[in-house]
C-alpha cells in the first residue's frame, strides 16, 4: 500500500537525529522506495538568498528555505498553484521541481508555497522496515499541514494520531481537549 499523501511522524523509537520530532509528507512511495520532505525544519536561509546563490534573477522573498531531509537533491516546492504543478500530491496541493516553474512560483504572492532543499528518501523496503519496528507513526495528510507552524505541527499531528486511537471515527476538531474527561 502506498503512503504517498500521508504524514510520517517520528516516534520516540526513531533514533536518527535527522528525524527527531519531525513530520514528513510522503510525496512518492512504491516498491522501489519512497520520497518525502520534512515539514518542520526551516533553515536560517531565505528563498531570496538561495536565488542569489544560484545566479537567478534576484527576488524579494523573505520566506525561509526548508530542509526537506538529509538526502541531497533538487529544490522541491509544495504549493497550491495548479498551473505550475509538476505533480499533484493532495487535493489542492502540488509539487514542482522544474526550475522555471519554481522560479515563477517564488515570484508570485497570491498562492502559498514552501521550498525545500534536500529530501527524505528510502530505498525499496527500507521505510517498511522502519514502520515495522515502530520508528514512524502515520496519519492522513491535509494540504494545510504543509503551511502549518513548524514549531507546533509535530504536537498537532501526534495529537491527531492519539485521538484517532482513543476516539476512533471522531473528528479531531470536535473532540474534547482531554478525552479522559468524557
Amino acid at each position: 500500500m502506498s503512503l504517498a499523501g500521508t504524514l510520517l511522524v517520528a516516534s520516540p523509537k526513531l533514533r536518527d537525529p535527522n528525524f527527531l520530532r519531525t513530520v514528513v509528507l510522503m510525496l512518492e512511495h512504491n516498491e522501489d522506495g519512497a520520497l518525502g520532505v520534512v515539514l518542520n525544519r526551516p533553515t536560517h536561509r531565505t528563498v531570496a538568498e538561495v536565488w542569489d546563490a544560484i545566479d537567478a534573477e534576484p527576488l524579494d522573498c523573505p520566506q525561509p528555505l526548508n530542509l526537506g531531509g538529509p538526502v541531497t537533491g533538487p529544490l522541491i516546492a509544495l504549493h497550491t498553484l495548479e498551473s505550475l504543478a509538476d505533480k499533484p500530491i493532495l487535493d489542492g496541493l502540488f509539487m514542482s521541481m522544474q526550475r522555471d516553474r519554481v522560479d515563477e512560483l517564488v515570484r508570485q504572492t497570491d498562492h502559498p508555497f514552501r521550498v525545500y532543499t534536500g529530501n527524505s528518501g528510502w530505498g525499496g523496503g527500507q521505510l517498511e522496515g522502519e514502520l515495522k519496528v515502530g520508528g514512524w507513526l502515520t496519519c492522513p495528510a491535509a494540504g494545510a499541514d504543509v503551511f502549518a507552524d513548524h514549531e507546533t505541527i509535530w504536537e498537532e499531528v501526534t495529537r491527531r494520531i492519539g485521538l484517532s486511537i482513543v476516539l476512533p471515527g471522531v473528528d479531531p476538531d470536535e473532540a474534547p481537549p482531554d478525552p479522559g474527561l468524557n
